[in-house]
């Protein structure tokens, strides 16, 4: 009995794990879609901020508090202050992250234009960007910003054709 358990229990944890991966890229475009909606209703540019640390990498989300829209100098003076504390994507779904499968053709997990926000502005626009999120099970997903609408999409990577494809 424990090793057909054994042999078995693998095959069927490989659903859940695609599902959180799936689930973590969702939650992260919804919490973009709800930083959006915080930038029109506060009128106020509202940004998600990525930071690596030892666990992963995080993201808080912080309101301008200046008018100059959120700057990373305006973080550290306490200018832009923080409304939401920094979430690790792992601790909501357990076995993703914010990081890169190898072979993926993406050089960094985060990617804002060479900075660590992604703003949202009372417009409804958004600085564009890319997020990339790994499931436990191998699955590579991404979270694409188009600025101009600020709307974000996600895809799913297939290794044996090596495109991007939308998450079903």
């Amino acid at each position: 009995m424990c090793v057909l358990a054994a042999v078995a229990l693998p095959r069927l944890l490989a659903p859940i794990d695609r599902a959180r991966g799936l689930s973590a890229a969702r939650y992260l475009a919804a919490r973009m879609a709800l930083a959006r909606a915080q930038a029109v209703n506060r009128s106020a540019v509202i940004s998600l901020r990525f930071e690596s640390g030892d666990r992963g990498t995080t993201f808080s989300v912080y309101q301008d508090g200046n008018g100059n829209g959120v700057l990373t100098r305006d973080i550290e003076a306490r200018t832009d202050r923080m409304i939401d504390r920094p979430v690790l994507l792992a601790d909501v779904f357990p076995g993703a992250e914010i990081a890169l499968m190898p072979n993926v053709p993406a050089t960094e997990p985060v990617q804002l234009g060479g900075g660590s926000l992604m703003s949202f502005t009372p417009s409804g626009t958004s600085s564009s960007g890319s997020i990339y999120i790994r499931g436990k099970d191998g699955t590579q997903w991404v979270v694409r910003v188009l600025g101009a609408t600020a709307r974000a999409r996600v895809l799913r990577y297939r290794p044996t054709t090596r495109d991007w494809v939308t998450a079903s």
